[in-house]
This record gives structure tokens, sequence and C-alpha cells, in this order.
């Protein structure tokens, strides 16, 4: 690869159901742990129950994953790139999900991408995180259009952050080295990134991926349902894949692998206790980013 451009991300706030959230005694979706475990509690007593991935789910797994890590203000590797996985605050996340699992809906150790859209459509599950695919699969299938008016989206709890703990998956388009023509090849995605051609492909993604330029705020694919405005500021959160250290190859594969994800799993699952886990993660990570 020779000239990388990201040309936008996909980020995956909640989904939830208006009516459950009401139903369970809240008026919006709390920011802090212990408000959302106790929502998630009571969605549980009323049958409505929450669901995140824990099965190898590219998206929904790892973005699971990176939400416990990053919501008590742990990560997986320092400034400096070096493995830092196994620390009190990962212990605490780790200790958070035990208590949190135990209300998710029955299967999600093996849910991949695409089963919490399915369980959502199906109201198996009230509450999930995903992109905005979810809300307009629902939106514009007939059977479904009452789920998606009550529906509506929240940023991922914050817990200990100092954002909301989530990122965006990264679309780019890039000139190979072997690209016959890389100057015509780079001209013509400076094109696509122009406003006349820009704008129509955005708003026909209907939101699935956020910009990476401030002036298509002002798109008018955001104010095309307010629902969705949540969407817009996909690549802005302060997190990213590997957070803290430098994204390098290294990052991409403690993703593919599922270090976190398999820690966060094995304790969910009663395999491991935390300090378990973390220790696996660790001894994993470190072969990864030596």
């Amino acid at each position: 690869m020779r000239w990388p451009l990201g040309l936008g991300g996909s980020t995956g706030p909640l989904v939830y159901r208006i009516s459950a959230i009401k139903e369970a005694g809240f008026d919006k979706v709390p920011t802090d742990h212990a408000g959302f475990l106790r929502l998630c509690k009571r969605l549980k007593e009323i049958n409505k129950p929450a669901g995140f991935a824990l099965g190898n789910a590219v998206g929904d797994g790892n973005g699971t994953a990176n939400w416990l890590t990053w919501s008590f203000n742990s990560f997986l590797t320092d400034e400096d790139g070096k493995v830092a996985i196994n620390q009190p605050a990962t212990i605490q996340a780790l200790e958070y999900l035990k208590e949190l699992y135990p209300t998710f809906v029955p299967g999600t150790l093996s849910w991949l991408d695409p089963t919490n859209n399915r369980a959502y459509a199906a109201q198996e599950t009230w509450l999930t995180p995903n992109g905005v695919s979810l809300y307009f699969a629902v939106k514009n299938d007939p059977n479904t259009r009452h789920i998606a008016d009550d529906t509506d989206h929240a940023d991922l709890p914050q817990g200990l952050a100092p954002d909301a703990p989530q990122t965006a998956t990264i679309i780019n388009a890039m000139v190979f080295k072997t690209a016959k023509y890389p100057n015509a090849s780079k001209a013509f995605i400076q094109y696509m990134m122009e406003a006349d051609q820009y704008n129509p492909w955005l708003t026909g993604c209907l939101g699935y991926w956020s910009h990476p330029l401030k002036a298509y705020d002002r798109s008018a694919v955001w104010d095309s349902d307010p629902k969705i405005k949540i969407y817009r500021r996909g690549l802005d959160y302060r997190f990213w894949s590997g957070y803290k250290g430098p994204i390098t190859s290294a990052t991409g594969t403690a993703a593919s692998e599922y270090v976190l994800l398999q820690m966060y799993a094995s304790v969910a699952a009663g395999q491991a206790t935390p300090q378990q886990a973390v220790a696996e993660a660790e001894r994993r990570a470190r072969r990864i980013f030596r």
C-alpha cells in the first residue's frame, strides 16, 4: 500500500427500545457503570434483556471488549506501545462483566456479527450496540417498522472514561504500490472526496459511516432522521483499536486474534478468574507486540 486515505468510519453505539427503558423505570440509558448494571438487571426482570456479543465477532465482539476496557480507563498498550493490559483497572472491568453477563439474553457467548441484528428484530434483545444498519433494517421492513418507531440510540456507557468508550471501523481508499497509474488513482480518490461526489455517497449509505472532514457535519443525511444523528460523530471519539499505543500491524493482529474479547468471554463463561484471564491476555499480547 502506497497512499491510504480514510473515507469514513462505522461506529456502534447502543440501539435500544424506548418503551423497554421506560418500563424498566429509566428515562434514559445511564452513563455510569452502576446505573447501567441496574438498568440491565431490570430489563432482565421484565423479560426484555440486553445483549452484547461475546463470541468471535469482528466488529460487535471486539466492540464489547473495547467498551469494557476503556470505560474502566484501562488499555491494551501504553503510549509507547508496551503491553499494559495486566493492571487493576482491567480486573475491575472483568469483575463488572461477571455481574453484567447474567443480565444478557442467553447465547451471547456464541454471538457473531449478524446475531444481535436478528435477536433485536425478533424482540429477543431490547438493547444492543450496533451500526446504523440495524435501525434501518427494522425501519424498512413493514413487519418490524413498529420496532424502529420504538428505537433510539445512545453512546456506550462512559463509566470512568473521558468520553464515550467506543471507536469506529475505518473505511479506507488506497493506492497500491503495484498501481499502473498512481497519480491518476490519487486524483480519483481526491475527486471522490469533493462535496459533489461525497455527499451523495454519504447520504446513500444512510449514516452507516461518518465522515473524516468536518464540512460534512452539515450533510443532509444527518438531518434526514433525528435518530441517526449520534452516528455523525463516529470519527470524533478519543479511542482507537489498540489504545493507547501507536496503530501498527500488531494492533490489527491483537484484534483479529480476539485477545481482549476472549479474555472477557473466558470470565463470563466461568472458565477463568479475572486474574487468570488477564494474565493469559498479557501473555498473548506480549507475543504479538514483541
